[in-house]
């Protein structure tokens, strides 16, 4: 899996945990509703201050973001 698609699996997953749409992510970081879109399906990199915004908006830290997901045990 390549950064774009961690990124974009990470965002996709927090927003839902809060229960924001992709339209209410997007009005609370200040981002584009289209940007948001395209973020959410790995087609584009993420520049590091919208980064910063979408974590303040989804109230964690920028890194977890970024994060890989966990492997599981064998």
């Amino acid at each position: 899996m390549d950064i774009r698609q961690i990124v974009a699996t990470n965002i996709r997953k927090q927003r839902r945990a809060k229960g924001l749409s992709q339209e209410a992510l997007a009005w609370d970081a200040g981002v584009n509703r289209s940007h948001m879109a395209v973020i959410e399906t790995g087609k584009s990199w993420v520049r590091l201050d919208i980064i910063e915004k979408l974590a303040a908006a989804l109230e964690c830290e920028p890194y977890e973001l970024l994060l890989p997901p966990k492997r599981g045990r064998r």
